[in-house]
């Protein structure tokens, strides 16, 4: 699949899922198939999981929600997190595809860890699987100045960011193997933003971000 085909794919499915937001119900019904994941074959039906602390969801934790999808899931699974603040270490694992995780506006949906040292077990968020979206969150690493902490590390294949602020101090974004798409995406940190520690088998896709970064030309050039 090109690139182009990448990002048509998840505006389809996005414009599918987007109106959860407004549904009551746990599953969407449209008139949508699409066979050429390889995955589902049928986009017209995702099941919904609501995360909110106040105990008015499904589950108070984020990781919670996703440990609910079964493994070698070959569903969609659309995680609504209310606006919080999440103090969380989050892994999607790589077994457990076809998940949307979606707030509802960056600046009060946010999830957030303190750890560093190490680019491997730092993240705040780990995205292994593929086929993932996450929309409109804050994902920071609040480790602070004193060495490496990573905010979001990825290694699935196929996985968009849409609307997404991606904060640490160095290391900010491990961006590690897969195709990767970031659109609107605000990506801040005072050293090294950008870390692609897999530089030939990771292709990034970048519209209408705002990079903040003593080596902004990382991206940029």
């Amino acid at each position: 699949m090109d690139a182009a085909s990448l990002i048509i794919k998840f505006h389809v499915i996005f414009l599918i899922l987007l109106l959860v937001c407004s549904n009551s119900n746990s599953t969407l019904t449209m008139a949508a198939n699409d066979s050429s994941s390889g995955g589902p074959t049928n986009f017209s039906t995702a099941i919904l999981i609501r995360v909110d602390q106040s105990g008015q969801g499904d589950f108070k934790k984020i990781q919670d929600a996703i440990d609910a999808v079964p493994s070698n899931n070959s569903e969609l699974f659309f995680i609504w997190v209310k606006p919080g603040t999440y103090r969380e270490k989050i892994v999607v694992p790589g077994d457990k595809p076809f998940i949307t995780l979606s707030g509802t506006e960056a600046s009060n949906t946010i999830i957030t860890w303190s750890d560093g040292g190490d680019i491997t077990d730092s993240p705040t968020l780990t995205v292994l699987a593929s086929d993932f979206v996450a929309r409109y969150l804050t994902i920071q690493n609040s480790f602070g100045t004193s060495g490496k902490a990573v905010a979001l590390k990825v290694k699935g294949d196929r996985v968009a960011f849409y609307g997404c602020r991606i904060q640490s101090y160095q290391d900010t974004l491990l961006d590690d193997a897969g195709r990767h798409y970031y659109s609107n995406c605000y990506i801040e940190g005072d050293a090294a933003s950008l870390y692609e520690v897999s530089y030939h088998y990771s292709r990034i896709i970048i519209g209408n971000y705002h990079f903040v970064s003593d080596y902004q030309c990382r991206l940029a050039c």
